[in-house]
């Protein structure tokens, strides 16, 4: 009986502290929260030539087809935290920016969309922005 009262206590202040939080809506209690999980925002967007130099390089790759300077580069991008459109998998790819001094190929990187949209990550897929060109 006291496991049971134990349980049901725990329940309670859990209860209690989710009501606490917000009201319920995507993000309230939480600004770090924009939408619901899953569900793309629309991307910030950003000019291509406002990236850094080596990504005008990787572009270029890209539209060019490669070669490319490492074997992960054209591997396939799953969009799992959907922090992209929602496309079919296979749809994204990947492909490394260079980052001067980086011992590794680093956390930048661009995200292309077999529909000509590329989005640019330099924070290894935690924010994108769509890239106008």
């Amino acid at each position: 009986m006291k496991a049971l009262y134990g349980k049901l206590a725990i329940l309670m202040i859990a209860l209690l502290a989710a009501a606490c939080v917000g009201d319920g809506t995507p993000g309230a209690g939480n600004p770090a929260i924009t939408e619901e999980p899953g569900v793309a925002a629309d991307p910030e967007t950003v000019q291509a030539d406002e990236l850094p130099f080596e990504a005008s390089t990787t572009l270029r790759l890209i539209e060019s087809g490669g070669p490319f300077p490492y074997s992960q580069d054209g591997a396939i991008f799953h969009n799992y935290e959907g922090l992209l459109p929602e496309r079919p998998d296979g749809y994204y790819r990947e492909y490394t920016v260079d980052t001067p001094g980086s011992r590794d190929r680093g956390a930048r990187r661009i995200v292309a969309g077999a529909g000509g949209d590329r989005y640019y990550t330099d924070d290894h897929y935690a924010t994108f922005r769509l890239i106008a060109e």
